[in-house]
C-alpha cells in the first residue's frame, strides 16, 4: 500500500496541473501534435468532382455503380513518457528534487493527453529498464503513472511496480530477464531508446525526461525520432552548473558513488565548473539540434508550465511556416 504522503503529493499535483492544463495548455497541446495520419473510415457512391483515385474498384465492380473511399484524420495519439529515475533525480536545491518537477512535467502531459483522449504510457529507466506501462486512457491510469513517478525505488514504490512489465522476449541491452536493477545505477538513455522501438508498434509522442548525465546516447535517439517524435526534456538544478562559495566541501557523484574533496572558495575552481556546466548545455544544444530533436529545459526551482508552453509555441510557429 502507498504511504499517505506519497497519495498526498499525487491529489496534490493532480489539483495544481489539473488547473494549469485546463487553463493554459488546452489549445495548444492540440495545435501541436496531430494526428499519425488518415485512416478509412467508410465508401459512399462517387460524385462528380471526386478523385478517381479514391475509387473503390472492388466494391464497384460488386454493386455495379462507381464507390469512393472516404478517409478521416487518425488524430488519437500515442504519448510516451520516458522517465530517468536514475539516482542523480534524487538532487534538488531549492525545495524541489528532479524527480518531483518530472512528476509534474509528467502529470501535465499526461492530463493533456487523457483531455484530448489520447493514451500515455510510461516507462521508467536508469541503468536497465525498470518498468514500463503500457499506453491507456483515463484519470484512473494517469493517477498511476503520477505515483509510479514519485514512488519508484521506495519501499512502496517497489511493491506497486509489479503491475508494469516488459515486453515478453525482448532482449533489449540486458539479454534475459533479470531481476529489477537497483536505481542507483547509471543512466543508459540508448537501452531506453532501443527498448521504445521495440516495445512502440505504433508512432508515438515521445517525451525522454532526464538530466542527460549520460554518454553515446545520441545515435539511438536519432534513430527513434525518425519513427517516433522524440522530445529531450533536460530537468537540471542550477547547482549542477555552478558552485556557491562555501570553503571546503565533499561532492558525491550520486549514481558512482565516487567523490572528491573541492574548495568552493577558489575562484577559479567555480569557474572551471561554471565553464564545464556551460559546454556541457552547448553540447546538449548542438546534439538535439543536429537531430532535429526539440529540447525542452526545465528548473525545479521555476514554472514547470512556462518551459512547456514556450515549447509550443515554437514549435507551433514552425508548423506554420
Amino acid at each position: 500500500m502507498l504511504t499517505r504522503e506519497i497519495i498526498q503529493r499525487v491529489r496534490q499535483i493532480q489539483i495544481r496541473t489539473g488547473r494549469q492544463v485546463a487553463d493554459v495548455l488546452a489549445g495548444q497541446y492540440v495545435s501541436v501534435f496531430k494526428g499519425a495520419g488518415v485512416e478509412f473510415e467508410q465508401v459512399r457512391p462517387y460524385v462528380a468532382g471526386d478523385d478517381v483515385r479514391t475509387i473503390d474498384w472492388n466494391v464497384t465492380a460488386r454493386m455495379g455503380s462507381p464507390f469512393v473511399k472516404r478517409f478521416v484524420e487518425e488524430r488519437q495519439l500515442t504519448v510516451m513518457l520516458m522517465i530517468d529515475i536514475s539516482a542523480s533525480q534524487d538532487f534538488g536545491s531549492a525545495g524541489r528534487s528532479k524527480r518531483e518537477a518530472t512528476a509534474e512535467l509528467g502529470a501535465l502531459l499526461a492530463f493533456s493527453a487523457i483531455r484530448n483522449d489520447d493514451k500515455v504510457g510510461l516507462t521508467l529507466f536508469h541503468g536497465g529498464i525498470e518498468q514500463h506501462i503500457p499506453p491507456r486512457k483515463g484519470q484512473k491510469h494517469v493517477l498511476r503513472v503520477i505515483r509510479e513517478i514519485l514512488a519508484h525505488g521506495t519501499h512502496d514504490g517497489m511493491a506497486a511496480a509489479n503491475g508494469g512489465k516488459l515486453p515478453r522476449g525482448f532482449p533489449g541491452l540486458w539479454g534475459r530477464r533479470r531481476r529489477p536493477r537497483h536505481s542507483r545505477e547509471a543512466t543508459n538513455i540508448a537501452g531506453a531508446m532501443r527498448f521504445l522501438m521495440q516495445s512502440a508498434k505504433r508512432s508515438t509522442v515521445c517525451f525522454v525526461v532526464s538530466d542527460f548525465f549520460d554518454d553515446g546516447f545520441e545515435t539511438a535517439m536519432r534513430t527513434a525520432n525518425r519513427r517516433h517524435d522524440v522530445i529531450a526534456v533536460q530537468v537540471g538544478d542550477r547547482r549542477e552548473d555552478e558552485l556557491p562559495n562555501v570553503g571546503l566541501i565533499t561532492l558525491t557523484d550520486a549514481e558512482t558513488g565516487a567523490q572528491r574533496l573541492v574548495d568552493t572558495g577558489s575562484s577559479r575552481v567555480r569557474r572551471s565548473f561554471e565553464q564545464a556546466g556551460r559546454q556541457r548545455a552547448e553540447r546538449l544544444n548542438e546534439t538535439f539540434r543536429s537531430s532535429a530533436i526539440d529540447l525542452i529545459r526545465i528548473d525545479p526551482a521555476g514554472s514547470i508550465v512556462d518551459p512547456l508552453v514556450g515549447f509550443f509555441r515554437r514549435r507551433e510557429r514552425r508548423l506554420r511556416r
